[in-house]
């Protein structure tokens, strides 16, 4: 089952608090983007936060969800957070704050 596009919309316009917020379509789901690094996975309209010391220290007690079969642990945010503008932009400002920088892109040679 892939994630409907109103719950993508709804999580992308919670965390705007936190930067430049944009998903992308992924493999039929979709990956969060704060400022340009990749925070979030929403899968089957679940939201999959990337596991950090920060993020862990900022939720308190963690529920660990696997986005999709085989994938490493990430912190699974339950629907009912994310009414919650501030606190979760709070915590994808955090995430986001906490994860290195993204490799610049290599050019294709022609």
């Amino acid at each position: 089952m892939s994630s409907q596009q109103k719950t993508v919309d709804y999580i992308v316009e919670q965390s705007a608090g936190a930067g430049t917020m944009t998903a992308k379509k992924m493999f039929g789901e979709y990956g969060l983007y704060c400022d340009g690094k990749i925070v979030a996975l929403i899968c089957d309209d679940q939201l999959f936060i990337k596991p950090t010391e920060v993020g862990r220290a900022y939720l308190g007690e963690v529920t660990d969800g696997s986005p999709f079969p085989g994938a490493k642990p990430y912190f699974l945010i339950e629907g009912d957070r994310w009414d919650d503008a501030d606190w979760l932009a709070g915590l994808v400002k955090t995430t986001a704050d906490d994860l290195p920088a993204p490799k610049p892109k290599t050019a294709k040679k022609g």
